[in-house]
């Protein structure tokens, strides 16, 4: 069972294209050393969609060398049915604790075909399962009871973000489970989770994924330990100064949710490389804007942690 902030660390690229080993393990590293609850390799943070089986297969077994055993370290997997199975069994091979099953690729599907891919997938490996609720994966209540019922599955990441739809889904799969004692977990997976954070908890979904936790280790913790002691000040006044001026960045161009990641871990001092397409690296006054706001996320980390610690 997951606990704390969640690291979803981007895959960094060499300047001629390839996966830059030495550059993710640094990278895993610092977010070992930051604290985190749990890291998921190779999900949307890290550019899943861009990678081919072989490229995906170094990130894993690269983070979980890396990670040692450490904390868990879950990998993504998803797209075509006969890939999806293929990344899984590769991520059991190289070492992972378990996987985020990513939407299909492309097409609309019905409920009980997304069970039925669930049900596929699963069965490629004897990993657990998260299964990840949005974009073209969007399950019924009825549908992600069914599929919590499949052994394997243990969570359900939501990153469609209606509030409506998930309690009544966290209801049926709750009452799927009762007496069964099996372990299962919700997650927050919106991007730029924390400003939604507050909503979510609402509901009894109190894990999320931070993003932000790549480039400021100390804004995500900060903001993890004001939601969950109350904190009220401090919790507005991170989402004030710091989520949602970047959240209004992100929405500039599509794609920003990754790109702004990886340009802030390079303003950290931390060189990852760019984006592969079709995503696109941010603009030089995009750059500034996104050095502004984490200055100022920065400043409130700091000034809080101090308070915190007295």
């Amino acid at each position: 069972m997951l606990d704390g902030v969640l690291f979803f660390p981007v895959t960094p690229f060499t300047a001629s294209g390839h996966i830059d080993r030495d550059a993710l393990a640094e990278h895993v590293a610092r977010g070992l050393d930051a604290g985190t609850g749990g890291v998921f390799a190779a999900c949307g943070t890290g550019e899943f969609h861009a990678l081919d089986p072989d490229e995906y297969e170094e990130v894993v077994r690269t983070v979980v060398e890396t990670t040692a055993g450490r904390v868990p370290v879950l990998a993504g997997t998803g797209g075509q049915l006969p890939l999806a199975r293929r990344f899984s069994r590769v991520a059991q091979e190289a070492g992972a604790d378990g996987l985020l099953l990513l939407p299909p690729y492309l097409v609309e599907s019905p409920a009980a075909g997304l069970v039925a891919y669930t049900r596929q997938v699963t069965e490629a490996s004897d990993l657990p399962v998260i299964v990840y609720n949005r974009s073209n994966a969007r399950f019924t209540p009825e549908a992600a009871a069914e599929v919590a019922r499949l052994d394997k599955v243990t969570g359900f990441k939501d990153g469609v973000g209606d509030l409506g739809g998930l309690s009544r889904t966290v209801l049926a799969v709750r009452a799927a489970l009762a007496g069964t004692g099996k372990p299962f977990q919700f997650f927050n997976g919106m991007p730029t989770a924390e400003v939604t954070v507050p909503a979510y908890r609402g509901i009894g979904v109190e894990l999320y994924s931070s993003a932000v936790f790549c480039f400021a280790p100390e804004v995500s913790h900060a903001f993890h330990r004001a939601v969950t002691t109350g904190d009220q000040d401090t919790t507005d006044l991170l989402l004030r100064d710091f989520f949602h001026p970047l959240v209004s960045l992100r929405d500039e161009v599509p794609g920003y949710a990754v790109s702004l990641i990886k340009a802030g871990t390079a303003l950290r001092g931390h060189d990852v490389g760019g984006v592969r397409p079709p995503l696109t690296d941010p603009a030089p006054q995009h750059l500034e804007r996104l050095r502004r706001i984490l200055d100022a996320g920065l400043e409130i980390a700091g000034r809080t942690g101090e308070e915190a610690g007295r």
